[in-house]
């Protein structure tokens, strides 16, 4: 029965790795951009989220719904004024510029808020759950969290399949040059793919605020867990970024199970089993 808790947290907790996995995904699909900046922005919208309930005394779920569109609108900024100069220098210029903005975020978040870790108190939200049996219960924040991810990748999937904006997103991702020769604006669409991927990453970083503490330094190892996620799902696609998320998350849990200092071990062995015997990932994916 413990390792039947252990299966369910690790699906539980895979969805907050596919739900940060998932802007990343979308972007390298997209754009062809590995966003080193990912897991740090994930903890900037959780500063500024305990900010705003700092400093206004809005509840939380108010300041989520603001948050959130908040950073889509910051993602269509940043792609259009510092990362569309970038990609036309190609692949190295604009892993130097995220990992750039990486820095510098990690650092304007050290001087503002200190090193001192945090947490968003979601209260009774955060620390409930619902027994199914006298040994396995399910989190509200954790079933939550996993059915955010589910409806984001499904909202993007039917965007990116069943809108006019989301068949040129696609067809901007195979051949940009094309695209902008029957009407797409390249420039507005990547703008567009960014506002996705920083709105999500946002509701990540939230989810993962009130789950657990963040300081500003905590941003790399979140991003570790949403690249392998992508990885092992399979590059440009987003069901199996949900599929990879789930795995890594099933492997860090039952690992625990076996020995807690297996935890994250065994998270980044199967991440290399899967670059060293199926590198195109689980779901071998399109372009976006």
């Amino acid at each position: 029965m413990d390792f039947l808790n252990a299966l369910i947290q690790g699906l539980l907790i895979g969805g907050l790795y596919a739900l940060f996995a998932t802007g990343l995904s979308l972007m390298f699909g997209v754009m062809r951009i590995v966003n080193l900046a990912h897991g740090d922005l994930a903890v900037v919208a959780s500063f500024l989220a305990l900010a705003l309930i700092s400093g206004t005394g809005l509840p939380l779920w108010i300041v989520l719904l603001v948050t959130v569109p908040l950073f889509a609108l910051l993602g269509y900024l940043t792609q259009r004024v510092l990362l569309q100069k970038s990609l036309r220098s190609g692949p190295p210029a604009t892993l130097l510029v995220t990992f750039g903005l990486s820095i510098v975020l990690q650092n304007v978040l050290l001087e503002t808020f200190s090193a001192d870790t945090r947490t968003l108190d979601g209260g009774s939200f955060a620390t409930g759950s619902f027994e199914i049996t006298d040994s396995i219960s399910i989190g509200y924040l954790s079933l939550t969290t996993f059915v955010l991810a589910a409806l984001a990748l499904t909202g993007i999937q039917l965007f990116l399949s069943r809108t006019g904006l989301g068949r040129m997103l696609r067809a901007s991702s195979d051949d940009p040059e094309t695209a902008n020769l029957v009407g797409g604006d390249s420039r507005h669409i990547y703008g567009i793919a960014t506002a996705i991927a920083f709105a999500t990453v946002a509701l990540a970083g939230l989810m993962f605020a009130m789950r657990s503490s963040f300081d500003p330094s905590i941003g790399p190892s979140r991003l570790i867990f949403a690249f392998e996620a992508v990885v092992i799902g399979g590059l440009g696609s987003l069901w199996g970024t949900l599929l990879g998320g789930m795995i890594l998350g099933v492997t860090q849990s039952i690992g625990s199970e076996i020995d807690p200092a297996l935890t994250l071990l065994a998270g980044h062995l199967i991440f290399l089993a899967v670059l060293a015997f199926r590198p195109q990932g689980l779901i071998a994916g399109r372009k976006a």
